[in-house]
């Protein structure tokens, strides 16, 4: 793997004209503070523009000189720490830009102080310095990016500092901070902090803690006040630091290192404890420390540096926001949050969200003075070197985005990438830089002095540390520095240089170009991410670069023989090209003995089994045969199904297809074969194919590849001409097949619905006669109840529509009534008593007999839904003798048997009886002689003999019933006053027999 790329990360350069030697600069939102060194209590600010011309904005004065000094994009105030008389003093600087209007006034005032209209006014047009007083000297200093709150180190103990925003009136705002919250820690000197989203990183010289404040509820506030000290962290109960240092300087203790995280940072024997300092309100929260990380090392003994140079430096905490969009443009949501830190030779890169992760180590081929990271590059400065390394932050932003990126339709490169260096340039005495948008500020300073005696070791280390201040003095009042402003080039022109650049590795070292590929595509996702991307310029040409950067990836996944070979998929369908586009980036012309590797045909594959809107030419597709016959033959039979086939040459398929056959004979290899000969029009061929399996195994072999049947054109199914060919010839084959691929979930009820509309030609609202034998036949399959009773409703609707409107199929139903009451459960057999009503139906009742006899059966069977059916059987209601028997028979279904009964003895009375003995059983007898009974005597003593039909039931049936169920006094109670005793007399003697014989 190559660790250093020689690219050209860093473009033209200017130099600051400061008047004074800078000791320290920050930079704001657009602009560069210099302070000056001891002999100099100012402060410059100089306005960055284009190409970093720096144009002077102004200067003010300091208490004294900066020790420290940070700037708060939020807010943008400039905070300093500074010295006067021994004593350090923490001051925040706002409203400093009226100085470039030419206001030289300026107002000091303490934190929190209370301001009178009269004074606050006067705000507008001067720069207000805050005093911030603390207890104990300040040491550090860290503003947070997103809130511009302030956290101040300063020994055992660190302050958090709120901003407030102060609306005086309707135009005048002031900020003002509240000191919120102070960590008390023992043994603790904060040598640098850093301050993030309540995150909070803290460095010693050979020690790193990262923690974070979580805010509680109200309930838990009055809790968390009583809690003592030693719950807020475990308690040391062993010896402490102090204790550990021995009184013989002659001898050095080396503790072992340590690395914990999440609960176990417990362990540390750092307690805290939590001050709040607020005045309490009624939101008033209470925070708790929740431990991420903590590390110790031991002192350095590499030959670079001695054990006394040891300490750490560069901690910051990089927050990393989610993508912007054109409707979320004005809001940041913080998605990442990284933490790095350096020793002298070796920076750590830690992702500190829902999960602590060390992402990168860099290893320095030199000494290290100070480091910077940004989102896409780690800057470290040397002794003489200038150094540009890859981060890995966007990998790991993007799968905080997205935890399933990494899948067949999207990639990133992995965060376990090697890092490695695109960038060493030279510069003579590098000693601080900050970066800031695409510019780095780099101070540098001369010595005289030879390097090697500089570098030369001793045991000593006070001496060491005299001879290092006597350095410093003599090198601070040399006039050889410079600090200068480095144009970094634009991410777009950075990632043509890489993708240039990684061609040299191509037919050398592929992981090396595949490596350079993805530090490419880092760079621009990294762009693409940053919340000023909507705003940028190169808008544009950063997506394309994405885009672009993308289809390399494919292409090395493709041509290349590695490991993640199925990356190509995800990177080509990110990249937006076409199959046809890809072939031509891959495929040579006439390159008949061209080897294909597995990334391309893994990515093939893949492709060519979506339904996708995109046909091959004839010249690609019979490509696309060439390399699966060469790759990958077993997938012919599915690859030439596909839509991008559709102009594949059939002549040439069958023949691939014959020598695939000869080892891997199969069902699916058949079907196709069969597809092509109908493609060529060789019927002979065709008939041979088809008639090599029975119809029940031709019919699972549709399931092995459903496209032979169905395909999908932009959403839409779609029968191919196989399926058109079968519905002619073979429409019961068809159905069978449609029926399994619907068990097997390969198609569903409304797809298959689609399916036979379209294959029959008709329009949306016709069913055609296909599609109802589609529904019958896999009514005799189906399992799901949903389904089921979506099935027997589109049968029902179907049969009332035809008989409604006396409409014949139009073509031959595969299943008769008989058949389906045969092999279907939900057909039931049809009651007699329906079957006497239908002898006095009309002569066009008998043109849709099919029909009739299978809605009859339907609702004869135990399965349908009847409440549900009752609207889809509307039409019928009034059907003649046809719409009694639906009547009836819905009424019996619901349970109204004695609704039914009147139905029946108003539209067909002879068959009442008829009814009663197929009904009216068991717990439904009493209806017999409650109901029945009395209304047929009543009629018959109303119609005398005009209505033998009703005498000849009442006289052979009914009273046979009621006298051998009722005893002889209840029979009697049932007879009418007025009857005749001779029509009685029978059944009376029959009831008083069964009486004497029990």
């Amino acid at each position: 793997m190559v660790q250093l790329y020689n690219l050209h990360p860093f473009g033209s350069q200017r130099v600051v004209p400061c008047k004074q030697e800078p000791a320290h600069f920050c930079c704001g939102r657009d602009v560069l503070f210099v302070a000056g060194t001891a002999a100099s209590c100012r402060v410059e600010v100089f306005a960055v523009r284009d190409q970093g011309r720096c144009e002077p904005l102004g200067s003010f004065a300091t208490l004294g000189p900066v020790l420290r000094m940070a700037h708060s994009q939020a807010g943008d105030y400039l905070v300093t720490i500074e010295e006067k008389s021994k004593a350090t003093f923490l001051r925040a600087y706002t409203n400093w830009r009226c100085m470039s209007a030419g206001s030289s006034r300026v107002c000091v005032r303490m934190v929190g102080h209370k301001m009178e209209e009269s004074y606050s006014e006067t705000l507008k047009e001067q720069m207000s310095i805050v005093e911030m007083p603390l207890s104990d000297p300040p040491l550090c200093i860290s503003c947070c990016p997103v809130t511009g709150d302030l956290l101040v180190g300063c020994k055992n103990k660190v302050v958090l500092f709120c901003l407030k925003y102060l609306v005086i009136n309707q135009s005048l705002t002031v900020l003002d901070f509240e000191r919120s919250l102070i960590l008390h820690m023992d043994n603790i000197i904060p040598a640098e902090v850093a301050f993030c989203a309540r995150h909070i990183a803290i460095t010693t010289e050979l020690d790193v803690l990262i923690l974070k404040l979580v805010q509680q509820s109200q309930e838990r506030t009055e809790q968390c006040a009583l809690e003592k000290p030693e719950n807020q962290g475990l308690k040391d109960e062993g010896p402490s630091k102090d204790n550990l240092q021995l009184e013989l300087d002659e001898f050095i203790i080396c503790q072992k290192p340590v690395e914990l995280r999440g609960e176990e940072c417990k362990l540390c024997e750092i307690p805290i404890t939590l001050e709040s300092t607020e005045l309490p309100t009624e939101d008033t929260k209470c925070f708790h420390v929740q431990y991420l990380l903590y590390r110790h090392f031991t002192p350095d003994q590499s030959p670079f540096g001695f054990c006394e140079e040891t300490k750490l430096h560069s901690v910051q905490l990089l927050p990393v926001y989610q993508t912007a969009h054109e409707e979320t443009e004005n809001k940041r949501e913080l998605l990442s949050l990284f933490c790095f830190f350096s020793l002298p030779h070796v920076g750590y890169l830690y992702s500190v969200g829902n999960l602590v992760e060390l992402i990168s180590t860099y290893q320095y081929s030199e000494r290290s003075e100070q480091a910077v990271l940004t989102p896409q590059f780690l800057h470290v400065i040397t002794s003489e070197n200038l150094q540009c390394f890859t981060v890995r932050c966007s990998a790991v932003a993007a799968r905080d985005e997205d935890p399933y990126i990494d899948t067949t339709v999207k990639a990133c490169p992995p965060l376990a990438l090697d890092v490695c260096t695109l960038r060493m340039q030279l510069f003579i005495g590098p000693r601080a830089l900050c970066h800031f948008k695409n510019h780095i500020i780099l101070l540098t300073k001369a010595v005289t002095e030879d390097i090697t005696e500089r570098r030369k070791p001793t045991r000593r280390m006070l001496s060491r540390k005299a001879e290092s201040i006597k350095s410093r003095t003599n090198s601070e009042s040399e006039p050889g520095w410079n600090l200068y402003i480095i144009n970094t080039v634009s991410t777009v022109q950075l990632y043509r240089e890489m993708v240039d650049y990684s061609r040299t590795y191509e037919n050398v070292k592929t992981e090396s170009c595949i490596h350079l590929l993805s530090e490419a595509h880092l760079l621009v996702r990294a762009a693409i991410m940053d919340p000023c991307f909507l705003k940028s310029d190169e808008k544009e040409e950063l997506l394309r670069a994405f885009k672009e950067s993308c289809a390399f990836l494919g292409d090395c996944y493709s041509r290349f023989d590695t490991k993640d070979y199925h990356l190509a998929l995800p990177y080509y369908r990110m990249s937006g090209l076409s199959m046809t586009e890809v072939l031509k980036r891959l495929v040579s012309e006439g390159g008949e003995m061209q080897t294909y590797e597995r990334g391309f045909v893994f990515y093939l594959t893949h492709s060519l089994n979506e339904d996708l809107n995109e046909e091959l030419s004839k010249e690609s597709a019979n490509k696309v045969l060439q390399i699966f016959h060469l790759a990958d033959p077993a997938q012919l039979p599915h690859i030439l199904c596909s839509t991008y086939m559709r102009n594949v040459c059939p002549l040439t398929a069958v023949q691939c297809l014959q020598k695939v056959e000869k080892t891997m004979p199969s069902v699916v290899l058949t079907l196709t074969k069969a597809f092509m000969a109908l493609k060529m029009g060789d019927l002979v061929m065709y008939k041979h194919e088809m008639d090599s399996y029975k119809e029940t195994v031709l019919a699972c072999g549709f399931v092995g590849q459903p496209k032979l049947l169905v395909q999908n054109k932009e959403g839409i199914v779609t029968p191919t001409e196989f399926a058109l060919h079968l519905k002619e010839v073979q429409p019961g084959l068809l159905v069978a097949a449609i029926v399994a691929l619907h068990e097997n979930s390969k198609i569903e009820l409304e797809e298959a619905d689609t399916f036979f509309k379209v294959l029959c030609s008709t329009s949306e609202n016709t069913v055609p006669q296909l599609l109802v034998d589609f529904w019958e036949a896999l009514l005799v399959v189906c399992s799901q109840e949903e389904v089921l009773q979506q099935l027997l409703l589109k049968v029902t609707s179907q049969y009332v529509w035809r008989i409604s409107k006396q409409q014949l199929p139009e073509t031959e139903p595969l299943k008769t009534a008989e058949d389906l009451i045969n092999s279907c459960n939900h057909y039931g057999l049809i009651f007699p008593w329906v079957a006497s009503i239908l002898l006095v139906s009309s002569p066009a009742d008998k043109d849709c007999h099919e029909d009739i006899s299978k809605l009859q059966s339907l609702l004869c069977g135990q399965s349908i839904n009847i409440a549900s059916a009752l609207p889809v059987l509307e039409p019928l209601a009034e059907a003649g003798s046809m719409g009694l028997a639906i009547r009836v028979l819905c009424s019996t279904r619901l349970g109204k048997h004695e609704e039914a009964l009147e139905q029946l003895l108003q539209g067909c009375p002879e068959t009442a009886v008829l009814y009663a003995q197929h009904e009216l059983k068991d717990d439904r007898r009493a209806v017999w002689w409650n109901k029945l009974l009395p209304e047929l005597c009543r009629r018959a003593r109303l119609l005398g003999t005009e209505c033998p039909a009703l005498i000849s039931a009442l006289k052979a049936e009914t009273l046979s019933v009621v006298a051998t169920e009722l005893d002889l006094r209840d029979f009697l109670s049932l007879l009418p006053e007025d009857g005749a005793a001779a029509f009685f007399l029978p059944h009376l003697l029959d009831c008083s027999q069964r009486k004497l014989l029990t």
